[in-house]
């Protein structure tokens, strides 16, 4: 039975969750909100059920900062078997389609990884959670029914080779890559056979970064085990990081609860601010023309 919506209590603050294989990123998250028992809780950058890694869950105010988090570069470890296609891109598929040609050389390999580096066009999987008509697309997939996808530009920062793995019938292929939002790791595993000739599905899918988010992973064992889970939780401002720090003093941090603008000399950009206690206010911008205003605050978490 789920607890009292009055049992639950106000937690704030990111766990970078290192989420197992075989469970949904939501069934992984409400997992950590109840060993937490935390009454608000989201999480960013969805994983599919086999895929591991990080994955960050919210809690409270922290899911304000969440939707900055959309538009992260993100890093994974991947790996593909040569030689075969599924129709859902990876392991848990159908073979549908089968090349005799099983292994290819570190010539072919780096010559197809170079030209699938950069900005690419890619053709998203029906296997997939984009709408179509008011249906996922993976509902149609399982229902039989493929339809047209516009094909969808994004980056390739970077496709290196870890590790080849040669048996007697297979051949293994890990890679490091880092895309840009909206990239599907399937779909560019396929691209890259199809260069070579063959084809590949997806083995293994494991995010070790979104953005400026990486390091020590927090898995559910741990959180389980831990006398003092809450301990365990960031504050929400290490997800923004990437902005400057601007100190603000008591005057400009009540102009900007209130939603009015000061001057100000700093350069143009966002910025992180903080009260003269060292405490996180939220997000504000200096404007060109030397104003500066609220972007996000975090009022719940702020008490002049």
């Amino acid at each position: 039975m789920s607890k009292p919506r009055s049992n639950w209590q106000d937690v704030h603050g990111l766990l970078l969750l290192n989420k197992p294989k075989g469970i949904t990123s939501n069934a992984a998250l409400q997992k950590v909100r109840r060993i937490l028992n935390a009454k608000k809780a989201g999480h960013t950058g969805s994983l599919d059920p086999m895929a591991t890694g990080l994955l960050p869950c919210c809690f409270g105010d922290a899911t304000k900062v969440a939707g900055l988090m959309l538009n992260a570069d993100k890093i994974y470890i991947a790996e593909c078997q040569i030689g075969s296609q599924t129709d859902t891109g990876d392991a848990t598929g159908t073979v549908t389609e089968t090349s005799s040609k099983i292994l290819l050389s570190d010539l072919e390999i780096q010559n197809a990884i170079q030209k699938l580096t950069g900005k690419i066009k890619q053709i998203p999987p029906m296997y997939s959670a984009l709408h179509h008509n008011g249906k996922r697309l993976y509902e149609l997939a399982r229902a039989g029914i493929e339809v047209e996808r516009e094909a969808r530009e994004v980056t390739i920062h970077y496709f290196k080779v870890l590790e080849t793995i040669n048996e007697d019938d297979k051949q293994l292929i890990r890679f490091e890559i880092k895309v840009s939002k909206g990239t599907y790791i399937r779909t560019l595993l396929e691209d890259f056979a199809k260069s070579c000739g063959t084809y590949a599905h997806m083995t293994s899918l494991h995010r070790t970064q979104i953005g400026i988010l990486s390091g020590d992973l927090i898995s559910l064992e741990q959180l389980e085990s831990s006398n003092r889970p809450h301990e365990l939780l960031q504050p929400m401002d290490a997800a923004l990081i990437e902005y400057e720090k601007l100190q603000l003093n008591p005057k400009q941090v009540q102009t900007l609860i209130h939603g009015l603008r000061f001057n100000t000399e700093a350069k143009a950009g966002i910025y992180r601010i903080y009260d003269e206690d060292n405490r996180f206010v939220g997000l504000g911008e200096a404007q060109d023309n030397g104003h500066f205003k609220v972007k996000n605050l975090f009022l719940k978490s702020y008490s002049s």
